[in-house]
């Protein structure tokens, strides 16, 4: 009897909830928490074609685009790179373009004419009679361009417009010096200069080891050694090798 009245004054009066076991404000069960989707599943029913809508995504094209440019600019100094250090060698030790300033080596070399420097000869042998040659001068920026007429050891003289190598003179034709040699000829024995024939006397002078004498073409307009005087070989680059401009004037210089 007095169990049936404890039942009866159980099911009049519910058990008082725990706080673990009341719901908090604004919670939702499990079933709730289960069924409402989660960040990724938002991001995933944007229902948007477009994948950087709604998430973060490396940008791909911009990545190819860099490598590729870094590609390019890699192949670009595997190509450059060995054709500018090739060209330094042979401007440097080969050969090198220069140009025809002034007047000094008409009527052989006009102004303006483009011509090709080789330097390897020289490395082996030194510049002899008739060859022109490019001197660097310490006291002249640009280049010059003469001929040589003077030979270490040799004694070089020009008398009354006559030019004397060892005593012999050296003889003029079609504006190119053969050498020096004897020479008999013409009324007064002296051949006449198809061009530049010059008056001033200078030496005689004997030339030092390594030093050459040089002349222009244009006698009578030509700063050469007889205003600075013989020149070291150290300051002879190399000689004319070709006359490549104008085409119609092409020469390959002996």
């Amino acid at each position: 009897m007095m169990m049936s009245t404890r039942n009866m004054e159980e099911k009049a009066s519910p058990r008082e909830l725990l706080p673990a076991d009341r719901p908090q404000a604004g919670a939702s069960s499990p079933v709730e928490q289960s069924s409402r989707p989660g960040p990724g599943r938002i991001l995933a029913s944007t229902g948007s074609g477009n994948p950087a809508v709604g998430r973060s995504v490396p940008d791909s094209h911009n990545m190819t685009t860099a490598a590729a440019i870094v590609s390019t600019l890699k192949e670009a100094l595997q190509i450059v790179f060995p054709a500018i250090f090739l060209a330094a060698l042979i401007h440097l030790f080969l050969a090198q373009a220069t140009i025809v300033r002034g007047q000094s080596m008409q009527p052989n070399l006009r102004p303006e004419e483009r011509l090709i420097m080789e330097k390897l000869s020289y490395y082996f042998q030194a510049p002899q009679h008739n060859e022109i040659v490019v001197l660097d001068m310490p006291d002249s920026r640009p280049l010059i361009i003469k001929r040589v007429v003077g030979l270490p050891g040799e004694t070089v003289e020009i008398h009354q417009g006559r030019l004397l190598v060892d005593g012999r003179e050296m003889v003029l034709t079609g504006g190119v010096e053969q050498g020096p040699q004897a020479h008999t000829g013409g009324k007064d024995g002296r051949p006449a200069p198809s061009f530049g024939e010059f008056r001033t006397d200078y030496g005689p002078v004997k030339l030092a080891e390594d030093l050459f004498f040089v002349l222009g073409d244009n006698r009578d307009n030509s700063n050469d050694s007889r205003t600075f005087g013989p020149v070291h070989r150290d300051y002879i680059r190399g000689r004319i090798w070709v006359r490549y401009w104008p085409l119609t004037r092409f020469t390959v210089f002996r």
